[in-house]
């Protein structure tokens, strides 16, 4: 069995089109698999609406993907109910439409412009009008995480030493520390993004997948197999070794 994974996307349309192109040329050389996307689909990128529209006909065209929600995808809706509701997680001086979360860009492409320079209940009013219902629903459905074969798949990671069942939503989708400095097994290979690197990098107990699409970097898809990786090249497959293995 093997599985496909695409790393953190926000709002870059372009990137996931051509991620899927090369998981669909690998699908033909070694048969069909399941493509979970691991969160992060909207915020900074050019085109979140665009991606949100991309992922929802593909589910209804029946493709066998899966997508997990983000702590960005999860600020977006935040906003759309309540401009005051902070996530308990983002420092006191950010906003979601503070340059450094990229909202303004997300609201942008549903044609909310300048969303960063006016006035909050405006922005908010224009957008709760632009925003399709449909798209709030897609987001609000997304599971926080998925398991299969020998993988766990989740935006930010988990909690050391908890159980699944009891791991907090805002964990799944916020955590660093001491999810990235642990090095035992956390059982599952745990395929995350949310902390940007330079590269897709196996630890050994899991697989890094956000290369920073946000930034300007590449958006990684990987191959899994088991607990081995390969990130997917227009030259075919590259096998990721683990890190200090």
């Amino acid at each position: 069995m093997h599985l496909y994974a695409i790393g953190d996307i926000h709002g870059h349309l372009g990137l996931l089109q051509a991620a899927h192109e090369l998981i669909a040329e690998d699908m033909a050389r070694h048969g069909p698999g399941q493509v979970i996307h691991i969160g992060d689909l909207v915020d900074r990128g050019p085109d979140s609406r665009g991606v949100i529209d991309f992922l929802m006909l593909g589910v209804a065209a029946g493709e066998d993907w899966v997508t997990l929600k983000g702590n960005h995808d999860r600020l977006f809706t935040r906003f759309l109910r309540d401009p005051e509701d902070r996530d308990p997680r983002l420092w006191s001086e950010l906003s979601w439409l503070h340059p450094r979360l990229g909202g303004a860009a997300t609201l942008a492409s549903y044609g909310v412009e300048n969303a960063a320079d006016r006035p909050v209940a405006k922005v908010h009013a224009d957008a709760a009008k632009a925003v399709p219902a449909a798209h709030v629903a897609f987001i609000d459905s997304l599971p926080l995480y998925h398991q299969t074969g020998e993988a766990l798949f989740v935006h930010a990671g988990i909690r050391p030493g908890v159980p699944l069942e009891e791991q907090t939503e805002t964990d799944l989708i916020w955590i660093r520390e001491p999810f990235l400095i642990e090095r035992i097994s956390f059982g599952p290979l745990v395929v995350h993004g949310h902390t940007t690197i330079d590269a897709a990098t196996h630890y050994g107990n899991r697989l890094n997948l956000d290369s920073g699409a946000a930034y300007g970097g590449p958006l990684s898809a990987v191959v899994i197999e088991g607990r081995e990786a390969a990130l997917l090249t227009p030259e075919g497959r590259r096998r990721l070794p683990i890190r200090g293995g």
